[in-house]
């Protein structure tokens, strides 16, 4: 498993917590600030960045991400050292509003319109008053995103931005391996190559772990995705990779 899915599924295992209630409001208490060396003295203030931090720790991977309580101070850090884009990327930390200074969660996924992000000191009711950790779905383009931190993975990073894909994606040159290969619940190299070009061509929100050489069904809704976005539909487009879909799919990635 890469150092992004690692942190991914760290923070998707905290969906559902809630902080805590005092006077009838929610108050900012929560389990992250007194378990994040430096940042104990950021209880019952605003979370997100410090639940960004507390992932890292978790994954052991510290180093890769700010350890701060500020949005702002995220923003500094990955421009400082030149990892920041406007193009999310898997594992990238999002921050948003006004020069970042706002919010900011983790991505775990992306596709052409949305970006797919953990976010801790939030909620799904449109309130201003953040509750807990969520998974949320906003769109790539709104004016509310400022922008992406890029951890420098061991693995590289699944980036949208062509500056970083042109230098990473060069597509995959595996022969297409055969339709015996895609049966659900079989084991096969191609399927572990099939997953990482899926997720190369922003296809990876269909993948809640891995992906792995079993094909499963996210194998499945996945590829289907990719090829109802190639304009295929009936037998073309049934989730089961053929060398028409193979083809498209080993070529680089183009966003």
């Amino acid at each position: 498993m890469g150092n992004a899915q690692t942190v991914i599924n760290i923070a998707k295992a905290e969906v559902g917590y809630h902080e805590g209630r005092s006077n009838g409001h929610w108050n900012n208490w929560q389990k992250y600030s007194p378990a994040v060396p430096g940042l104990e003295w950021s209880q019952n203030q605003a979370w997100c960045a410090t639940f960004v931090s507390w992932c890292a720790m978790k994954a052991g991977l510290s180093g890769l991400y700010p350890r701060t309580a500020s949005c702002s101070t995220a923003v500094d850090w990955f421009k400082s050292r030149n990892r920041w884009s406007a193009y999310p990327a898997v594992g990238a930390m999002v921050l948003f509003g006004a020069g970042g200074g706002t919010h900011t969660g983790i991505v775990y996924a992306y596709d052409s319109t949305y970006v797919y992000t953990i976010e801790g000191n939030t909620n799904d009711s449109g309130s201003a008053e953040g509750d807990g950790v969520y998974l949320k779905k906003r769109e790539r383009r709104s004016s509310y995103v400022y922008g992406y931190g890029y951890p420098a993975f061991a693995e590289g990073i699944d980036s949208a931005d062509p500056a970083w894909k042109s230098s990473k994606d060069q597509g995959d040159n595996t022969p297409f391996p055969g339709r015996q290969a895609f049966r659900l619940g079989q084991s096969h190299p191609a399927v572990t190559v099939l997953g990482k070009r899926l997720v190369a061509h922003d296809f990876g929100r269909f993948y809640s772990e891995g992906p792995g050489p079993r094909f499963t069904e996210a194998d499945r809704k996945a590829t289907e995705a990719f090829q109802r976005a190639q304009g295929w539909s009936g037998s073309d487009a049934d989730g089961y990779p053929g060398p028409s879909t193979w083809a498209r799919l080993t070529a680089p990635a183009g966003r």
